[in-house]
């Protein structure tokens, strides 16, 4: 029996019997271990999302064992646990000609734009996973987060001693300041919530500040940086005070990278971007190689990754999981439903 889980509606979530897909030729089937929720999701569930039609199964964080599998050039074979690449390009588009698949101009994501992988079964083309060897179940299903942040802050490149600001203490957040550490940077982290920051401090950052005004923001800022403001900022929320936040905050020549998704307009003076010479880059989604290497960076075990799980959920208890996410998602990192 196949089940799968199921946004009917904003905030109607329901657990459906399915049938089994059939496998073709290329694909293998992976029995999911772990799913993790994220924003992406949690806007389906609160009917938030530009791009989602329901009903949607969600989810595109995925761990899973292989179940079976054709022999292939890859070395998969059954019973190795693997996460998948969920982004769908189309090939043909003008972003997909020069190799730019991950900002494919008719992208499809697991869960977004196309149904999701929360299903206890799911059918896969091999050249979509990866073989999670070394890595746990659990470290398993961070690896698409992970990669979201560790793409958006290898566009800066930030260099060792460059002092970097992560606007957003959530997950995506914590894995872009865990990707900047990687890259030598000294990572600071903002946020409204003084919990996430505290968190974020235990897990690396090397200062936090409460965004809890633009004055007491601005002021922050300058002690931190004497008054230089910040090599690189990360925009990691979504929102336009917080894009507003890595233009203010930014250093004259510095990066601002944005990977927070918003429907929201900013209204804001342009003219500091001239002025500070500010080179903006949007980040979208993560390529293979950025999976490949943050599968490598999860092996050497030298970030406490799996303390960003902060709460789990059996799969009987989905529907728990969406709602007290919706209630608590300000308190809670990232959650996970075990398959």
């Amino acid at each position: 029996m196949i089940r799968e889980i199921n946004i009917i509606g904003p905030q109607k979530v329901e657990i459906r019997e399915t049938v089994k897909e059939t496998r073709k030729s290329g694909e293998a089937i992976i029995k999911l271990v772990y799913g993790g929720i994220c924003g992406s999701d949690l806007n389906t569930y609160r009917g938030a999302s530009a791009y989602v039609t329901y009903p949607r199964i969600p989810g595109h964080e995925l761990a899973g064992v292989i179940v079976e599998i054709d022999d292939n050039d890859k070395g998969l074979k059954e019973g190795d646990l693997v996460t998948v690449n969920p982004y769908f390009n189309c090939g043909t588009c003008y972003s997909c000609q020069r190799g730019l698949v991950n900002a494919c101009m008719d992208n499809q994501t697991m869960g977004v734009q196309r149904e999701g992988g929360f299903k206890t079964e799911i059918t896969m083309d091999v050249n979509r996973l990866y073989k999670a060897e070394g890595l746990t179940a659990k470290e398993t299903v961070l690896v698409e987060p992970f990669c979201i942040g560790y793409h958006g802050v290898k566009i800066a490149r930030p260099k060792k001693g460059e002092k970097v600001l992560v606007l957003g203490a959530g997950s995506i957040g914590i894995f872009a300041m865990f990707s900047a550490i990687h890259f030598g940077a000294e990572v600071y982290m903002a946020d409204i919530s003084e919990e996430k920051l505290a968190y974020a401090e235990s897990l690396g950052a090397s200062g936090t500040i409460l965004n809890s005004s633009p004055e007491a923001f601005d002021a922050a800022v300058k002690e931190i940086t004497s008054g230089n403001g910040f090599d690189v900022t990360v925009e990691a929320v979504g929102l336009p005070s917080t894009f507003q936040n890595c233009i203010d905050a930014a250093a004259f020549g510095g990066r601002a990278i944005l990977i927070g998704i918003s429907q929201h307009k900013l209204d804001f003076n342009f003219t500091m971007i001239q002025k500070k010479e500010l080179q903006i880059y949007g980040s979208r989604n993560a390529t293979k190689v950025d999976f490949e290497e943050v599968i490598e960076i999860l092996q050497s075990k030298k970030y406490d990754v799996l303390k960003v799980i902060t709460d789990e959920y059996a799969f009987d208890e989905s529907i728990k999981a969406f709602e007290d996410m919706f209630e608590n998602a300000g308190k809670m990192l990232k959650t996970i439903i075990k398959f």
